[in-house]
């Protein structure tokens, strides 16, 4: 069925909204891929196959003709709290239940489908409080869920879903009731500034891809989220794509474009699944395509599989990609605004800034700026790792600080260990320490900090992390992304590679350490592109918060975490030692010996640190150190 005006969407909502009003209860099974890898998909065929055993009626599409009692069974996007996975929430109760599987099943429909009642040992329990409603559990209570309000609330496989909660009426607002130029203007005085990493205003972004001349023009929507740890981008693919997609549909609209792009890594299976399904139920019901709503608006969208290149993420890197060449970044100017994919203007910005533009077309630009500070208006998504309690998806304004993020959202540092650091903006991001807790999170301050939003990720580390080591590890990811078009990225970071990599097997010498700082600024002043100049970030700020630890790498020999391999020192003391010989007998080196009941040896020239001694000693003789 086409929807062929505005008349026919409001119709065809109220239609869709009768359909999910009907439905007595609704199950909404996780379908993110960390749910999905934990079993969530046989623990939605299995409730479908004991619903329909029960004589219920299982809806698993809206279908019009449908009405009656029944129950409405849906694969939702990200719940976010992937710490608790497989997520399942029901309907009307807003019932959230946790680490669900499929021997469950059986008695969640017994109990709470068709009896209505909680199943204790399900639901969430902190210092001797339960909660059974999701919005009550601290996790989510102390988040503002604006762009990821919908994700494990919507069914993310359903249009008509989306449209029956109101999804493409911002579109319909923009081709009937406003015109381009206050379509740009409202986003403008929105202050939404890129959600991507570099903050850069969206509506100045808007207005000069609309200022050109060029008939030509294109939407590119950057879905190649690279950071390790990160996924704010692919959950709300996976999860609410309509939302991305109708916030594009307004970004043609608005510049003149009528073409999309969306560039999104081929390791996002599902998200493309996901895209392309959307895309496909647009064009069936004529939401994409020529003369939209019955209006001469015409727009389609093509989605892009990267291969997984880092630097595929900036700007220029990403439309040479598209365009079928190797992804590598040009010299500017011209800017993608006037030179972009396939030498035309473009307009490009994230996954996570286009599903914001439907939110602010609807509420207004005002409202909008009510949510963080005025200069970084709105909310920002966070992917929480590390060694925090509750890992997973999170939405909180812009200025929130990190204190309430870790402590509060994520419930503090895991085991009862003392916070350390945390590193933000991934690769191209910093480590921040303690004194920065209550550090409001948003462009401008974490710029005066040395560090950066980035894409969003958030890798928590506890008393227990060697920072030289983390630096060195995301030097190496840096290193391995290069594109080696520049001399000061291929060949900087190499040279900054090595050091960290003498410093961590015990090599080490302090004038390294003027050696890094100096690459580090050589380099991020003459790099290419944006990798290149952020690439020395996470080793100038360990450098800057932890140089007590490279000294102790290099001075000392010695890493205070015992993560460094090479510096750890494995030994045996002599007055608790039997002489059995069974640490001799495993040690796949020969590096202990002794005689028989006589306190042995370890000869620190052959140990390999291996640890096979540790483990096999049964009078807890060798110790590491």
């Amino acid at each position: 069925m086409v929807i062929e005006n505005r008349a026919s969407l409001q119709k065809s909502r109220a239609a869709f909204l009768e359909q999910i009003d009907s439905q007595t209860k609704k199950i909404y099974v996780c379908g993110g891929t960390g749910c999905v890898a934990g079993g969530s998909m046989e623990i939605y065929e299995r409730l479908k196959q004991l619903i329909e055993e029960k004589g219920i009626k299982c809806q698993v599409k809206l279908e019009k003709e449908e009405h009656g009692d029944h129950v409405g069974l849906k694969k939702s996007g990200c719940h976010g709290f992937c710490e608790m996975g497989p997520l399942l929430r029901i309907e009307p109760a807003k019932l959230l239940y946790l680490k669900v599987s499929i021997d469950d099943c059986e008695e969640i429909v017994e109990k709470s489908i068709l009896k209505d009642e909680v199943i204790e040992r399900l639901i969430y329990s902190r210092d001797d409080i339960t909660y059974s409603v999701q919005e009550e559990i601290p996790f989510y209570k102390n988040q503002t869920r604006i762009v990821l309000e919908d994700c494990g609330q919507i069914d993310a496989e359903s249009i008509e879903e989306y449209i029956a909660y109101g999804g493409y009426s911002s579109l319909e607002k923009c081709l009937f009731d406003i015109t381009p130029e206050d379509i740009v203007k409202t986003i403008s005085d929105s202050n939404l500034r890129g959600r991507g990493g570099g903050g850069f205003p969206a509506g100045r972004k808007w207005s000069q891809v609309k200022a050109q001349k060029d008939p030509e023009k294109y939407v590119v929507c950057n879905g190649d989220e690279g950071d390790p740890g990160a996924f704010m981008d692919r959950s709300i693919m996976e999860g609410d794509p309509h939302k991305m997609l109708e916030g594009m549909m307004i970004a043609g609209y608005a510049s003149g474009a009528k073409e999309g792009y969306i560039y999104v890594r081929a390791e996002y299976p599902l998200a493309v699944q996901r895209l392309e399904n959307a895309i496909a139920d647009c064009h069936r019901y004529g939401l994409l395509g020529k003369n939209i709503l019955g209006t001469d608006f015409e727009f389609d969208i093509y989605i892009v599989k990267g291969a997984g290149a880092f630097v595929c993420g900036e700007g220029s890197a990403l439309t040479t990609s598209i365009e079928g060449d190797r992804g590598m970044p040009r010299v500017k100017p011209p800017r993608t605004v006037e030179h972009g994919l396939f030498g035309k203007p473009t307009l490009l910005n994230n996954v996570e800034t286009f599903a914001n533009v439907p939110i602010i077309i609807e509420k207004g630009a005002d409202w909008y700026k009510t949510i963080g500070p005025v200069k970084s208006p709105g909310t920002k998504a966070f992917a929480l790792t590390g060694n925090i309690v509750n890992t997973g998806l999170i939405e909180v304004p812009m200025g929130t600080t990190l204190r309430h993020i870790i402590f509060d959202v994520g419930g503090g540092v895991r085991g009862g260990k003392k916070f350390k650091a945390v590193q933000i903006g991934g690769p191209s991001g910093a480590c921040l320490t303690e004194e920065h807790l209550d550090l409001p999170l948003d462009f401008d301050s974490l710029k005066k900090a040395g560090a950066m939003i980035g894409s969003g990720g958030l890798v928590v580390m506890d008393e227990d992390t060697c920072m030289v080591e983390v630096a060195r590890f995301f030097m190496n990811f840096t290193q391995n992304e290069s594109c080696g078009k520049c001399v000061p990225c291929r060949e900087g970071t190499r040279r900054m590679l090595e050091i960290l990599e003498k410093i961590v097997e015990g090599r080490g010498e302090m004038s390294d350490l003027d050696m890094l700082e100096e690459l580090a600024d050589t380099i991020t002043a003459t790099a290419l592109c944006g990798l290149g100049k952020t690439a020395a970030n996470p080793v100038v700020s360990t450098l800057k918060y932890f140089r007590d630890e490279y000294e102790e790498h290099i001075r000392d020999k010695r890493c205070r975490t015992k993560t460094c391999q090479a510096l750890k020192q494995i030994y045996i003391e002599k007055y608790h030692c039997k002489g059995c010989s069974l640490c001799s007998k495993v040690c796949p080196v020969g590096a202990i010996s002794g005689k028989i009941k006589e306190a042995f040896e370890i000869d620190q020239s052959k140990c390999i640190k291996c640890g096979a001694c540790l483990s096999s000693c049964k009078f807890k003789a060798i110790k590491e150190a």
